[in-house]
């Protein structure tokens, strides 16, 4: 199976074209294999892609092959790619239709293999407050969708945090389907530091969608402007919330073309 590997701030995938898949009922187990990061390549998630010369699409299984609408670094990994085979200039646009709509991307700069891409993701929905017990605490949390589940803490960003609440938060009976979480706090009216723990994966570097779910909370609760900066571990990505939805910006590089030697018992 012909792959390639990208990461966007240490968020890393491993893009394949739908028709290297055999069937679609082996995705989840195929996807656990290749994601795992002693045995198989290694990646946080698995994105199937199916490309022509008029559109592209996009289907994301976590690292434990459960599904996912969509990744914001994910979909910029992808779009590196398309720019980097297709050749695509500086000042150009991509289209890239994911479970949570088409998503159109910007490429603003290429320096040392980095693509730097804006990427237009359209308006948060569903934004709430909520009150929601984990262990023997209330913890305040704002919850919402950006193209997928998030839950958003706002206070202290620290590991044991992360390792604890936002943990638990991310297999809550509060969340059916999971949530994304992030603990955010906001350092200045234009810079918000975040920690994430995301569904099917676990503790990750960076997230694009989390970046945005962080910044909406930021500045509906948090008296953040409607530009600004969220540092992860893996980097800071620059988020916009205007009028006609958030713009989310940040880079993403190509690391390997691999062939996975798929086991016999795949």
């Amino acid at each position: 199976m012909k792959l390639v590997k990208a990461h966007a701030f240490g968020n890393d995938f491993l893009l394949v074209q739908a028709t290297e898949i055999r069937t679609s009922r082996e995705l989840p187990e195929t996807t656990r294999a290749l994601c795992d990061r002693r045995r198989g390549i290694g990646a946080d998630g698995l994105i199937v892609y199916e490309t022509d010369a008029h559109r592209t699409s996009m289907r994301l299984l976590n690292a434990d092959g459960s599904h996912s609408e969509i990744s914001g670094n994910g979909v910029r990994c992808l779009a590196a790619w398309l720019a980097k085979t297709r050749r695509v200039s500086v000042g150009s646009t991509l289209e890239i239709a994911t479970e949570a709509g088409t998503k159109c991307l910007e490429l603003l700069s290429e320096a040392n293999g980095r693509k730097t891409f804006r990427a237009a993701m359209g308006q948060p929905e569903e934004v709430a407050r909520a009150r929601i017990r984990v262990g023997r605490f209330d913890v305040d949390a704002i919850t919402l969708r950006v193209g997928n589940p998030q839950c958003v803490v706002l206070g202290e960003v620290t590991e044991q945090r992360l390792q604890t609440i936002a943990s638990a938060l991310a297999v809550h009976t509060h969340f059916p389907e999971g949530t994304n979480v992030e603990l955010a706090s906001v350092e200045a009216a234009d810079r918000v530091r975040v920690l994430i723990w995301e569904r099917g994966v676990g503790r990750t570097e960076s997230s694009g969608t989390g970046a945005c779910a962080a910044a909406v909370a930021a500045i509906q609760y948090g008296g953040a402007s409607r530009v600004l900066e969220v540092e992860a571990p893996g980097g800071t990505q620059g988020v916009e919330w205007r009028e006609d939805g958030l713009y989310l910006t940040g880079w993403a590089e190509i690391i390997a073309e691999v062939t996975w030697l798929r086991p016999e018992h795949h």
